[in-house]
């Protein structure tokens, strides 16, 4: 598995080398590598599906518990196939949507990579590996929204959805760190068979809501339901791919993958059922009041994963088999949707319920794809979201909890399904006008082959779910319901209570079609009720940090380096006083007064010579004898350092100074008028903060002498540096020896910073050069 995410990786950033050197055909290998994908996990099946489970782990950071361990079960194996399969699919539907843009290399790499990131999250067994995979979906999802940069919608959008899904994954590894200090475990696995003592524990209340206020952000949930809509901003494949079928099933995945770990309490139940059901409803209703068709689609998904969220808050074995049931078919009915819409788009011009009429005769195979998932996604027999509709309905009819509030936000979302559905297949392609809508140009053959065989899947699998669906459902039942009940599917239960409440669905799914012109003239009666939601209070929040940032930025970076030191050295001397305060040891300093008695004389002169230098500086207007008494004191500084025996330090110094005095001369002709401190409080405040500083190093310095820290390496190093890397002088040798990397580091930093001086060299502005 790790392979499988390296190759992926490597892929993904070799995407616009490939789009350079193969051009047309680099759809090829972007199709090839998701297809082997499917097909590696497919020869996984066996051993899935006879009960196995397949564990692999690689260390990474083993002391912080942080390894790339990964595991393959029921619920991992059935995400993996649809995010590899639809990968595959969304593949091939961006070569004939994107056709010959230029971007299509970058639009690739963006898209593999996300695809690599959703299979790292449902197949990490390690906790802190799932939320390094969590939250580059969060960054690959702002990459492709954003995709089309020139436009402002699109920029909006993708910040919104970064910015909201990223505090949902702030809290994601707050509760993950609750979760591993209650438990002690950092995977799946030892979670899944450890003890049951969770839902006792003093952080069980904190974890646990930190882990759903997560998969509320990831997946759509009010309030943070109004992120996906916006996101309708990214091109159709971005909407096919995560916003349907993948990403949005990532905080359902997670929420299942935890069940058997958090679930079974009132909080649990309760918060999924709430939360969940008010989604339900509002998605369904808000979906009716559109005619921009993505607008439709991202709405009857939040709808459907609200109707997600509440069997996962129902907790019960049959709640859970719907769960997996409706899942698989909502992925495949609304991948199927989100395509045929982006094709019409495409050609048409226009994504617009009210203008689309009679496409049926010049789109055929759109028109089938389309009736295929609007009746899987209507619950019409024999379609595979048939079977997911009645074992909803029987779900939530036999809830525990809130029994009426929970089957009728699944009514209420039935009816919309129904009224969309009817809209996406029969009022586009079928009803019949007097006026069609102009097709400018035929959709390639890329762009509804993908939709056409999941629509023919979803079929497929209805006729036969027992055979085709039920065993690999069983086995992702069984790891998130901890149980080993077999899961039976069928198309035909006879004419039961639920069938009865199907065929009612339907009509009256039916009926609301019709009334769908005057639903959607809802949004201009209650506009100002729509103005005032969530996504106003998002931007409103956004504006005000950005106004923040300004007016902070505007108070502290005022442009002078001498506040910037002032600020940093005020800031550090505070710290440094709070933990004198309250840890370190007092000394007396009466005791070392006498010391002073021991100053030999030309210690004495130094001191007076960088004393007289200093008092000199502070009155000068001249730049260059600034320039030359700060050489002076330096220079004074390296000859303490001889005196002392440090011969070493005190060549460092005199190298620095003399270049610094160079460097200062040479440029000093291109440096800013000088600007002299004409107000005594300026003067007097520095002087004041240097004294400060100085005091307080001085004092930390004697603690220090006085308070020596005892350390075995203090020995090892003055046998090891001569012994083991010949050299006599130890400073130099654990600088250069025993801390390279951290040398390295340095040296690293200062050619970095060697580079960006040297551009800021060669702009050159005064030449002509751009600013």
């Amino acid at each position: 598995m790790l392979f499988a995410l390296l190759a992926g990786f490597m892929l993904s950033f070799l995407a616009p080398v490939l789009h350079r050197l193969l051009g047309k055909l680099l759809v090829v290998p972007m199709v090839l590598f998701p297809l082997a994908l499917f097909a590696y996990f497919c020869t996984q099946l066996p051993g899935v599906l006879a009960g196995n489970v397949l564990l692999q782990g690689y260390a990474w950071a083993p002391s912080l518990g942080i390894n790339l361990q990964f595991r393959l079960d029921g619920l991992g194996l059935l995400f993996a196939l649809l995010v590899s399969g639809f990968g595959a699919l969304v593949m091939l539907y961006t070569k004939g949507y994107l056709g010959e843009s230029p971007l299509l290399g970058r639009f690739y790499l963006y898209l593999t990579l996300f695809m690599t990131a959703m299979l790292g999250v449902v197949l990490s067994d390690n906790l802190f590996c799932l939320f390094i995979f969590w939250e580059l979906t969060s960054i690959t999802s702002f990459l492709l929204i954003g995709f089309d940069s020139d436009k402002e919608e699109a920029r909006t959008s993708a910040w919104q959805a970064l910015l909201v899904t990223g505090a949902g994954g702030l809290a994601l590894m707050g509760g993950l760190i609750l979760l591993n200090l209650a438990t002690g475990s950092y995977t799946f696995s030892a979670l899944l068979n450890g003890e049951k003592f969770m839902a006792t524990h003093p952080l069980y209340l904190p974890a646990t809501l930190l882990l759903l206020l997560a998969c509320f952000t990831k997946s759509a949930q009010f309030p943070f339901h109004f992120w996906l809509p916006n996101a309708m901003a990214a091109p159709t494949p971005v909407s096919a791919y995560l916003h349907s079928a993948t990403m949005v099933k990532a905080g359902i995945y997670l929420l299942a993958r935890l069940g058997p770990v958090l679930g079974g309490t009132e909080v649990w139940q309760m918060v999924l059922l709430m939360v969940g059901t008010a989604t339900t409803l509002l998605g369904a209703l808000l979906a009716l009041q559109y005619t921009d068709l993505k607008a439709v689609l991202a709405y009857t998904t939040i709808s459907a994963l609200g109707l997600m969220v509440s069997l996962t808050g129902i907790d019960t074995p049959l709640a859970l088999k719907a769960l997996l049931v409706f899942l698989l078919a909502h992925a495949l009915y609304k991948g199927t949707l989100f395509m045929v819409v982006g094709a019409i788009d495409h050609s048409t011009g226009t994504r617009d319920a009210q203008m689309l009429r009679g496409l049926g005769p010049h789109l055929k195979l759109l028109a089938a794809a389309a009736t295929l998932a609007g009746l899987s996604m209507a619950g019409i027999l024999p379609f595979f979201g048939f079977v997911g509709k009645e074992l909803l309905y029987e779900a939530t009819l036999h809830s525990p909890r809130l029994t009426w509030w929970a089957f009728g936000g699944a009514f209420v979302s039935g009816l919309a399904f129904v009224a969309v559905a009817s809209l996406l297949s029969y009022g586009i392609f079928w009803h019949k006008a007097s006026v069609s809508t102009p097709v400018k140009h035929a959709p390639s053959f890329s762009l509804y082959l993908p939709p056409l065989l999941l629509g023919l899947l979803g079929l497929l699998l209805g006729l036969s779910p027992s055979s085709l669906a039920a065993p690999l459902l069983e086995q992702a039942f069984q790891v998130i319901a901890s149980t080993t009940t077999e899961l039976h599917l069928a198309l035909w239960h006879g004419f039961t209570t639920i069938f009865v409440l199907s065929l009612v669905t339907v009509s009256l799914g039916v009926l609301l079609y019709f009334l769908l012109p005057r639903l959607q003239q809802l949004p201009i009666t209650y506009q100002r009720l729509y103005q005032n939601g969530p996504n106003k209070l998002y931007h409103l929040t956004f504006k005000g940090f950005l106004k923040g940032a300004k007016a902070f930025t505007r108070r502290v970076q005022g442009g002078y380096l001498r506040n910037y030191m002032v600020t940093i050295v005020l800031f550090f001397c505070c710290l440094l006083v709070f933990v004198l305060w309250r840890d370190a040891p007092a000394i007396d300093l009466s005791q070392r007064v006498h010391l002073l008695q021991e100053v030999r004389l030309y210690e004495l002169v130094l001191w007076v010579l960088v004393m007289a230098a200093l008092l000199y500086l502070l009155n000068t207007r001249s730049r260059l004898t600034s320039i030359v008494v700060m050489g002076l004191v330096g220079y004074s500084a390296a000859l303490f350092y001889i005196l002392f025996g440090a011969p070493d330090v005190a060549a460092t110094q005199l190298l620095i100074e003399t270049l610094t005095v160079v460097i200062f001369v040479l440029l000093l002709h291109k440096l800013p008028a000088f600007t002299y401190l004409s107000h005594q409080y300026r003067k007097y405040k520095f002087v004041f903060v240097s004294v400060l500083f100085g005091s307080l190093m001085t004092y930390v310095l004697l603690l220090v002498q006085e308070h020596a820290v005892t350390s075995e390496l203090q020995q090892f190093y003055g046998k090891a540096s001569y012994l083991q890397a010949h050299g006599r002088n130890i400073v130099n040798v654990i600088l250069v020896d025993f801390r390279g990397f951290d040398t390295l580091g340095e040296i690293t930093v200062l050619a970095v910073a060697a580079l960006g001086i040297f551009a800021l060299l060669r702009l050159n502005p005064e030449k002509g050069g751009k600013r």
